[in-house]
């Protein structure tokens, strides 16, 4: 695909910025190589709002990342949210043809799972296995080689608009791209920032974007919900504006410079200066002013997120807490809030991890979505997974729309 070996590139197209990452794939592991961002001005609440934007916007992303790697770009992995983004958990149930479970009672069972009744508007993302039944005992990762005459799937099943997909699709292919895969965008952070004990132990991870914020449940090593809020960090960044009378830029950069979410942290005494519009002088407040606007708004995103893990059912599950990544995590104060005056467990930062090369670029929760495309794509490309479509995710999915099974063990 480029100058280099084995490369894999993560797109993700979000609703503040567009980021671009290469890695490199070598015998000790991933080194990250390039990676380029640029604005995004074409989506909204992570949904493709203007086509010729958000084409501009991964054109000007690639084109950095092929300058800081020396490589040039022809596929990508990329990352979906939005509220159109729908998850259920299916059974499925099959007779094992022989005495003993081989793999293609196991492919039947997964199957019968998925054949559900898909509006002709949505289409399948992934299907997911939870775990499996053999003749009434559950709990079972892999039953191959297991004696039964009853085979039962529990999959997570996860769906997208059509016209949401085609026009992610059409944004990147006009870059003159070809898409490996789309992939749910806190699936592939999960695959950056959390540990296998994590997900064993059962965890929430909530990455917290620009315009919205995705859940995915771990539990016993598997997925067990996954939601997509259409609210995020832009709407603390109009908060500021209106509450200090300040232009969108500059609260943006208010939020970032000064911005704390948990009250209790900011110094007595702090003050800020904050620009006025209209080319008025700008004016002095004091920095708790500035956190109580953040830190209102912020403890709205994070209960509605709790909200949505009380009502899935998970909530005795997180043994192992809540895992906070995107960038509005990276605000100070985010995971003191969360845990103490939502959660009420453990919560933390998720950083990218299980990379070399640019790591001081990458370490950051921001890019957690665009170094987890690329740790996906590369497990997937070990497992064969590619080989079993006909070709790119446009023609895997719009010829015929051949689905195949993402396996997490």
């Amino acid at each position: 695909m480029g100058k280099r070996g084995n490369v894999i590139v993560g797109l993700d197209i979000g609703t503040t910025k567009t980021y671009a990452i290469i890695g490199e794939v070598k015998e000790g592991g991933i080194d990250i190589i390039g990676i380029g961002s640029h604005p995004s001005e074409g989506l909204r609440k992570g949904v493709v709002v203007n086509i010729e934007s958000t084409v501009e916007s991964v054109k000007r992303a690639i084109e950095e990342a092929e300058r800081t790697s020396g490589c040039d770009i022809r596929s990508v992995y990329v990352g979906i949210a939005g509220a159109h983004i729908r998850g259920q958990n299916r059974m499925g149930t099959v007779a094992v043809k022989g005495r003993e479970v081989e793999e293609d009672d196991v492919e039947r069972a997964i199957e019968m799972a998925r054949t559900i009744a898909i509006p002709p508007e949505r289409r399948i993302l992934h299907t997911l296995p939870q775990y499996y039944v053999v003749d009434e005992q559950d709990g079972i990762h892999d039953p191959v080689g297991m004696s039964g005459v009853r085979l039962e799937a529990k999959v997570h099943i996860v769906t997208g608009a059509t016209t949401s997909i085609e026009n992610i699709l059409k944004s990147v292919n006009r870059v003159g791209l070809d898409i490996n895969d789309i992939v749910l965008e806190q699936l592939a952070s999960s695959e950056a920032v959390l540990s296998a004990d994590e997900k064993n132990l059962g965890v929430a991870l909530l990455d917290i974007g620009g315009g919205t914020t995705d859940i995915a449940i771990f539990s016993e090593g598997s997925i067990k919900h996954t939601a997509i809020l259409p609210i995020g960090s832009n709407y603390v960044t109009s908060d500021i504006a209106m509450g200090l009378r300040t232009p969108i830029a500059e609260a943006e950069k208010l939020k970032i410079r000064y911005g704390c979410a948990f009250m209790p942290l900011i110094p007595k005494g702090d003050a800020i200066e904050v620009p006025s519009v209209g080319g008025r002088e700008p004016r002095e407040y004091p920095r708790y002013a500035l956190g109580r606007i953040i830190e209102a708004r912020m403890e709205e995103i994070l209960s509605m997120a709790y909200k949505e893990i009380e009502q899935s059912g998970c909530e005795e599950l997180l043994a192992a807490g809540i895992v906070l990544t995107g960038g509005a995590s990276i605000l100070e104060g985010v995971p003191e809030l969360a845990e103490q005056k939502i959660f009420g467990m453990p919560v933390r930062r998720g950083y990218p991890t299980g990379i070399g090369g640019l790591t001081d670029v990458v370490a950051s929760p921001a890019y957690a979505t665009g170094v987890g495309l690329i740790l996906y794509g590369s497990q997937n490309t070990s497992r064969g997974k590619l080989s079993r479509g006909d070709g790119n995710f446009i023609t895997r999915t719009f010829r015929g729309f051949k689905h195949w099974v993402l396996e997490f063990f």
